[in-house]
């Protein structure tokens, strides 16, 4: 039964996509042309290592393809359940589909698998495009290693978007939290650069975020084929941050769906 519901909801999700063909020609197009932009940006610095690249063994277009591909999983995860959400308040649909007999976990994976399958074929293409046609080598790539990192990373991340969709449901407008994740993510995680670059005070933001880890695990596993015992700090980080957001999370989504419940709000937008 768990497993019919969550092939309904990819079906539903998948169905209302279909009808917006141009939005995956967009989205393939910008695939292409944000690969293209950092290829050309890459060039400027030659074919040499750049000291901040060195513990990598690569150069700065393959760091970079990278922490851009695998942040499409970090911010679908952010921001995947409160949009959703939000959809369903708008389309009047959220009220009855809690009518039904399907749990909190089913309706929170269930929402967000269809999401997760984009998600997963953006990063396919940019990884794609890279190994094809630019600089991109992934020839020592430790599969098993780089699929632990992504579950913790989507775990972790997706703990986050679960208390922004709470948020959502009661206030029934997008949660800041979102934005502040999604910038901080980008500047301080290390998606576009070293995070060796930043002063040591900024450092210290650097290492309180889930994305740092999540980043330079990806780009050891990826690109020199680092085993888990190799990335373990990371996974330990990444293990200790999903141990706290994942219960706090589900916790807080409960309290709020209870509460808009007895408010009788579900139906409001």
């Amino acid at each position: 039964m768990f497993f019919r519901k969550l092939l309904a909801f990819i079906k539903r999700d998948f169905l209302i996509q279909k009808s917006y063909r141009w939005m995956f020609i967009l989205n393939w197009g910008g695939i292409v042309i944000t690969t293209l932009t950092f290829y050309f940006i890459s060039k400027m610095f030659g074919n040499a290592i750049n000291p901040y690249m060195a513990k990598y063994g690569t150069g700065y277009f393959p760091f970079v393809i990278i922490g851009i591909a695998f942040s499409t999983y970090l911010y679908t995860a952010l921001i995947s359940f409160s949009d959703n959400l939000r959809t369903e308040q708008v389309t009047g649909t959220l009220e009855m589909l809690l009518l039904t007999p399907t749990r909190v976990r089913e309706l929170i994976i269930g929402m967000s698998l269809w999401d997760f399958a984009v998600a997963s074929s953006r990063v396919f293409w940019y990884i794609l495009i890279g190994v094809l046609f630019l600089v991109l080598d992934i020839s020592k790539i430790n599969i098993l290693a780089s699929i632990v990192v992504l579950i913790f990373t989507i775990v972790c991340f997706s703990s986050i978007g679960i208390m922004s969709a709470a948020t959502v449901m009661l206030l029934k407008k997008e949660a800041p939290i979102v934005w502040f994740v999604t910038t901080f993510s980008s500047f301080f995680g290390g998606t576009y650069f070293p995070i060796d670059i930043l002063p040591v005070p900024l450092r210290f933001i650097s290492y309180s975020l889930p994305v740092t880890y999540s980043l330079r695990a990806f780009r050891y596993t990826l690109l020199k084929g680092y085993s888990l015992w190799e990335i373990r700090g990371d996974i330990l980080a990444l293990i200790i941050y999903s141990a706290v957001l994942l219960p706090a999370s589900i916790f807080i989504f409960k309290a709020a769906l209870k509460r808009a419940k007895i408010a009788g709000s579900l139906t409001h937008y």
